[in-house]
């Protein structure tokens, strides 16, 4: 059961809680901060089982491919602890459990079937060298060394990324993949958070993003406490905006890229790359290496996820749509690689976006 931590502000202050952390060892406790209530109240949520993350990946209390895949990872961890003092038979018993369970939770974002894959891993290499609680231990560790990887990989992406706008430029993001998406940084506001850094005014536009407004919750919020210059839009303006020539690039995030660079991203990133092509803007994405899923030739193989069709006929608990209507409500879509200028990854600008570029680039280096 959701719990509600020892933190909790209201307001548009600036953000004094991470997006999600570890407290104590082995036995302690997933803390994340709920983002189904910003941008008006700040609070800390408490897991302590599986359940409890299951139902915050859920519900986006914590979103963002990367985001989701650490706290599935620490998930994991909540589901060995009634197990740590049992056999090893009962503890990787309780580590497949939570495995299928946290892999229910949402099916498009590749970052959590990695992290869950990664902790299967690592505690199968363990089996019969040491205690069942040595092994939580270690897998413990594991989900940390996860946690730091992220830090890392989006503090690269944002230097990489920066290195494609040029001072004054105006850029157009979709949804939100900043440091709420993610352990703290972000993908694509990482690019304009390192270009913020070195020196470079840039001015973002913001989709709102439909239905559930990440862009006008979160993005714009993470933006103002960063003090970069930011314009809310609706989705439906951003033709408008670049054809009065105030975009020259889009930079977005991904949930899960195909091997030919084909990539799912929040619904109306197509669109989005659409007019980008349109008015012969850039459309880059940002993502780590952790969000390509190899195994998959092209788009049309990522599974999309659908949502509850009361995110749409009662947006935030008012009804805008005729009862009984009906609904299709698809998470997100497909943008082919062939409107993609460049991906930013951790290793680099991936360039021309094709299957070959991509394999020499992650393969070597994908966990």
């Amino acid at each position: 059961m959701l719990q509600p931590a020892a933190h909790s502000s209201t307001g548009s202050s600036v953000q004094t809680a991470p997006t999600l952390r570890w407290e104590g060892g082995v036995e302690g406790r997933l803390l994340l901060l709920d983002q189904t209530l910003l941008p008006l109240e700040v609070r800390e949520i408490e897991c302590r089982d599986v359940e409890t993350v299951f139902e915050a990946i859920r519900a986006l209390r914590v979103r963002g491919a990367p985001a989701i895949g650490i706290a599935a990872a620490y998930g994991v961890l909540l589901g060995l602890q009634q197990a740590a003092d049992a056999d090893e038979a009962a503890l990787f018993a309780a580590l497949e459990a939570a495995i299928a369970r946290l892999a229910e939770s949402r099916p498009t974002a590749v970052n959590l079937f990695w992290a869950l894959e990664r902790m299967r891993r690592s505690a199968a290499a363990l089996r019969g060298t040491m205690p069942p609680g040595a092994i939580s231990g270690r897998l413990l560790a594991e989900a940390q060394a996860i946690h730091d990887e992220d830090r890392a990989m989006c503090r690269a992406i944002g230097r990489y990324g920066a290195e494609l706008l040029s001072d004054g430029c105006g850029v157009l993001t979709h949804c939100n993949a900043g440091g709420l998406a993610t352990s703290e940084y972000g993908t694509a506001l990482a690019v304009f958070f390192a270009a913020q850094e070195a020196g470079k005014t840039l001015h973002v536009y913001a989709d709102e993003t439909r239905p559930l407004l990440q862009g006008a919750r979160l993005t714009a919020w993470e933006l103002q406490q960063r003090g970069i210059d930011v314009t809310l839009i609706c989705d439906s303006m951003a033709a408008q905006v670049m054809r009065e020539g105030r975009v020259q690039a889009v930079v977005t995030g991904a949930d899960r890229i195909a091997s030919n660079g084909d990539t799912a991203n929040k619904i109306g990133t197509y669109g989005v790359a659409l007019l980008a092509a349109a008015h012969d803007i850039p459309f880059y994405i940002a993502a780590p290496t952790s969000t390509f899923d190899l195994s998959l030739a092209d788009g049309s193989q990522i599974p999309i996820e659908e949502r509850h069709e009361r995110e749409i006929t009662h947006g935030f608990g008012r009804q805008t749509a005729p009862t009984g209507v009906k609904v299709y409500n698809p998470a997100f879509d497909v943008t082919p690689a062939r409107l993609i200028k460049a991906i930013i990854c951790e290793h680099g600008v991936i360039e021309p976006v094709t299957r070959e570029r991509i394999a020499a680039v992650v393969r070597d280096r994908h966990v």
